[in-house]
């Protein structure tokens, strides 16, 4: 049996399904990536043996396809509210990722040292999880309950976060991956991260604004069909990573400067169609990576951590987070109960696995780094999938907030 085709049907199986019940499975307390990561390890090796990779096929797939996964997932952030409402929250999101998320990779990272790891290779998992990713975390703030339930600050922020920090990160991964790796030179390595970053910057500010107003001008002149319109974001977000790639700068980064710079470059009637059918495909476009990681999951390497595996898995869920964001409900401008909220749903995910892939793809290549961050995301994704419907709920029940309040 071709394995391939195997996975492509039961893939397309899952999405027609989930498709066909999207507004019942916002209600439940099993997100769409979570079943996706049970369909995986049921059709693994540990279940029914149907599907096999080898690690050396494992790595340049998870690498390209979290890397196209998370630009569509950014861009979809950048789209979901008008950057004038993301602007008065600049010192929050500031102190989010220059701060918190830092932190969050230290306290990883000393979590990590609860599995035997290496101080280096501890680094590297810290900085591999701290980002928030934004696939899981969309399934927190979009859609009707949503809306509904979690007021907007929180959604607010909780998006440009985990749009921002995923691009961001990649400064704290490479030096973490140049300590891993003493061959690199410190020097050429600041220099390179440098220019990643601000060369990501600059270029998705520069295609996000030229192709906004070019939408406008099509529009204008209606040059453009209404089937090209709903996915030109998505094509605009796939364009610019691949000109980031050709050119060594922050590919994540750069899609989700665009997308910025595309929202604030057109009005909001362009943006709307567009932010549906991105949603969309930001919803349903991470099956596969997740079917994907539950094929693969290393349980060999997790039996062998011993009680570690559920003492670091507790470290991480706990302390990432929660109580750095708790400590700062005040300058996030959010009560306690909000911040408890935005502590909790910090979820790690695609992004991981992307850094992972990356570290691994510059010549950090011990097997228990995949074991390390794999064991956090599968823990992330049960963990956030089962409760993102019931603590919205319970959020609404007793902060008593409308969702477009602050």
């Amino acid at each position: 049996m071709n394995s391939l085709h195997l996975a492509y049907a039961a893939i397309g199986t899952l999405s027609v399904l989930l498709a066909l019940f999207s507004n019942r499975t916002r209600t439940l307390p099993l997100s769409e990536p979570l079943l996706a990561l049970l369909l995986g390890v049921a059709l693994g090796p540990v279940f029914l043996d149907l599907v096999s990779l080898s690690a050396a096929t494992r790595e340049p797939l998870l690498l390209e396809g979290t890397r196209l996964l998370l630009a569509a997932s950014v861009m979809t952030a950048a789209l979901r509210f008008p950057v004038s409402s993301l602007r008065p929250l600049i010192p929050q999101f500031l102190l989010l990722l220059c701060v918190i998320m830092p932190l969050a990779a230290a306290v990883t990272g000393a979590s990590a040292l609860l599995l035997g790891l290496p101080l280096a290779l501890a680094a590297v998992v810290g900085t591999c999880l701290c980002p928030t990713d934004p696939v899981l975390a969309a399934s927190v703030v979009t859609g009707g309950p949503a809306e509904r339930d979690l007021p907007g600050r929180i959604r607010r922020l909780l998006t440009g976060e985990s749009g921002a920090n995923d691009g961001l990160a990649l400064p704290l991964v490479g030096v973490a991956v140049a300590v891993a790796l003493p061959l690199t030179g410190p020097g050429g390595t600041v220099v390179r991260l440098v220019w990643e970053v601000l060369g990501g910057v600059a270029l998705g500010v520069l295609t996000g604004a030229v192709a906004g107003r070019a939408m406008e001008a099509a529009t204008r002149e209606r040059e453009l069909e209404e089937g090209p319109s709903l996915l030109f974001t998505l094509l605009l977000a796939v364009a610019v990573l691949g000109a980031a790639r050709l050119i060594g700068v922050g590919g994540v980064l750069a899609v989700f400067s665009a997308g910025l710079a595309y929202n604030w470059s057109v009005r909001r009637g362009e943006r709307g169609p567009q932010q549906n059918i991105d949603e969309a495909v930001n919803r349903y476009l991470a099956l596969p990576v997740f079917v994907l990681l539950g094929a693969v999951l290393p349980w060999r390497e997790w039996i062998g951590f011993g009680p570690a595996a559920l003492a670091f898995v507790l470290a991480v869920l706990l302390l990432r987070r929660l109580p750095l964001i708790m400590l700062a409900w005040r300058p996030l401008g959010l009560r306690p109960r909000g911040s408890a909220f935005l502590g909790w749903f910090g979820p790690m995910g695609v992004s991981a696995l992307f850094y992972a892939a990356h570290a691994a793809h510059q010549g950090v290549h011990d097997p228990r780094l995949f074991a390390a961050v794999s064991l956090a995301v599968t823990a992330s994704v049960v963990a956030h999938g089962v409760t993102s419907s019931p603590f919205r709920s319970l959020y609404a029940r007793y902060a008593g907030t409308p969702a477009a309040g602050s």
